[in-house]
């Protein structure tokens, strides 16, 4: 199992589309590196990060490039 990531940003955006591909069935790892930016003192907006199983990637594209598209 491959991972891929597909898409960074902020908490709550990441969460918003964590939600909607779980929906679709597919498993996703958040990997918040908020932690990490308090530390070291600075703050990112690209804090968050969404990975799936690769070969889940054709299924999930359409849900992100419409949640891509909704956002802007």
């Amino acid at each position: 199992m491959g991972l891929m990531k597909v898409f960074s940003g902020s908490e709550i955006l990441a969460t918003a589309l964590k939600t909607k591909l779980e929906e679709v069935g597919i498993d996703v790892i958040m990997k918040n590196n908020n932690q990490s930016d308090i530390i070291l003192g600075s703050a990112s907006k690209l804090a968050v990060e969404l990975f799936i199983d690769e070969s889940k990637y054709g299924k999930a594209d359409s849900v992100i490039t419409d949640f891509k598209v909704s956002i802007q």
